[in-house]
Formats: C-alpha cells, sequence, structure tokens
C-alpha cells in the first residue's frame, strides 16, 4: 500500500485547486477547510466544483480527502445559543463532506468551561449525535475523527483516555474514528521523543482507542516544550520533537492504514512542498 503523505492546503478557486496543487508538491493525500474557518455562514458547495474534485483526485490517485471542522464550533460550550450555533455548524460541515466525497471530517472535541469534564463529554455526544442525524453517510466510508488536543485547561481531548470514550459513546449512532496530532500529543505530556517513550505512547493508544481507530496522524513539529500544553507548531524537524520521531511513524507497521498531513507552517513560499519532501524523504522503503 503506497504510504498517504500530505499538507493541508488551501482552496482559492475553488476545492478542487488543492487537488491540482497536492499533485505539484508531491503529496498523495490532503486536507482543507470546506468553508472559512472562522465564520458561522457558509457558501454551498458547487457541484462543478465537487465533481472536478472527485474527478481529479481519481486520476491522480489522492486521497483520503480530510476536512478540518471550523474552529468556531465548540460541541461541548456550557452557553446553549453557541452550543445550537454548533450543532447547525457542525451539521453543515458534514453536509459538505458528505458533497465533496471526503472521507474524513476532524473535529476538535471544544472547551468545557463552566461545566464538569462529564457534561463536557455528554454534551459532545449528544450535539454530535444531533448534527448527524439523519444524513445519508451510510455506506460511503465518511468518518468523523475526533482530534486529541493540546491540554489547555477546560479542552476535551487532552488525554487518549478522553478522546477514546467519546468516540465510544458515538460509536453506536456515528461513523468514528480518531485524528492524532503529535505537536497536540508532545504537549499535552506524552512522550514521543525518546525510543521507550514512543513505545509506551503508543502502547497507550492500542490500549484506549485501539490503533485501527487512528485514520489520520497530524504531523506537525512544536515550538512549545514537552508538557507545556502550548499549541504552536513548527516546520517538521525544527522543533522540540525532532525529526527522529517522524520517521519512526512514517514507518511503523501499526499504523500503516493511517495518512499523514502535516500542518506545519508556511512562513516562505515553498515550506508546504518543503515538508511534504521531508516526510517523504523518512520513508523506508
Amino acid at each position: 500500500m503506497t504510504k498517504r503523505i500530505g499538507i493541508h492546503l488551501g482552496t482559492a478557486g475553488g476545492p478542487s485547486t488543492a487537488v491540482e496543487r497536492a499533485r505539484e508538491i508531491g503529496a498523495n493525500t490532503f486536507q482543507i477547510f470546506s468553508s472559512s474557518p472562522r465564520m458561522w455562514k457558509s457558501p454551498k458547495v458547487d457541484p462543478v466544483q465537487a465533481a472536478r474534485l472527485k474527478t481529479l483526485r481519481e486520476q491522480f490517485d489522492i486521497g483520503p480527502l480530510v476536512i478540518h471542522t471550523s474552529y468556531l464550533v465548540n460541541v461541548c460550550s456550557q452557553n446553549e445559543e453557541v452550543r445550537q450555533k454548533s450543532i447547525a455548524a457542525f451539521r453543515g460541515e458534514i453536509e459538505r463532506a458528505l458533497q465533496l466525497g471526503a472521507e474524513f471530517l476532524v473535529l476538535h472535541p471544544g472547551s468545557w468551561k463552566g461545566l464538569t469534564r462529564e457534561d463536557g463529554l455528554r454534551l459532545a455526544a449528544e450535539s454530535i449525535t444531533e448534527s448527524i442525524d439523519g444524513l445519508p453517510w451510510q455506506g460511503t466510508g465518511f468518518h468523523i475523527l475526533i482530534e486529541n488536543t493540546a491540554g489547555a485547561e477546560f479542552s476535551l481531548g487532552g488525554s487518549f483516555e478522553q478522546v477514546a470514550e467519546l468516540v465510544e459513546r458515538l460509536r453506536p449512532t456515528a461513523p468514528m474514528g480518531v485524528c492524532l496530532d503529535t505537536c497536540h500529543t508532545h504537549v499535552a505530556g506524552y512522550d514521543l521523543v525518546s525510543p521507550e517513550g514512543y513505545e509506551a505512547t503508543v502502547q497507550q493508544i492500542e490500549a484506549t482507542m485501539g490503533l485501527a481507530a487512528v485514520r489520520v496522524w497530524h504531523c506537525n513539529d512544536a515550538k512549545a516544550a514537552r508538557g507545556s500544553k502550548l499549541d504552536r507548531h513548527e516546520n517538521i524537524g525544527q522543533g522540540t520533537i525532532g525529526i527522529e520521531p517522524f520517521r519512526w511513524l512514517l514507518n511503523d507497521a501499526r499504523f500503516a492504514h493511517s495518512a499523514f498531513i502535516a500542518e506545519t507552517p508556511v512562513d516562505e513560499p515553498g515550506d508546504d512542498e518543503r515538508n511534504v519532501r521531508v516526510l517523504k524523504s523518512l520513508v523506508e522503503h
């Protein structure tokens, strides 16, 4: 099976342009936003763009397509108005993902500030269930992926156990999986950097959510120290994680089924291509 390595790309000119950009930079998978990540209202999907995106993906064998949910969505908000807006917005995210033929939709579980963690988990599960209710996802291969977070106070998903618990609650009603972020994992306090720490972390993933559930890895180096809970992404090999853990991860047969997608900074033109190239260079054939 060909290793799936890519990066988050912009969609100026329409989402189908991201397929062409992915091919240009040597990526065979990619992630996009399906609308502005900082606005509640979203335009409808252009059917011409959706058809072109699917045709180009098939032509160039680029996939899976991963969509990242808007940053505004907080499915466990204590504010009922915000939670209802989040449910509506997330439903729109699912609808657009299905129209574009995306395999995965990544969601940050949100902030439970003002509640207990248990109430946060319950509200998140209820909100996601309501968002997907009645939508035609069966048989499409589509999955919602819960992403682990950097572990900030009140942030749901800062531990593998929390991610696993939310996925387990939702499994009976929605197509679920997991997206793990290397930067979030590192700054939340898990050890990816030492060989024995990496192995212990993988064992924890297996014991909580199960390795098969991890459909996507967000490959990001970290600007901040391990355990700092500061979510600041860095170019691959230039941060506090370093290059070797990415080599271990990309060649770990236990994640042969996963896609590896960078969300690294673009400080200079060509940074996206450079990060894809670095990740590809670490794969041992």
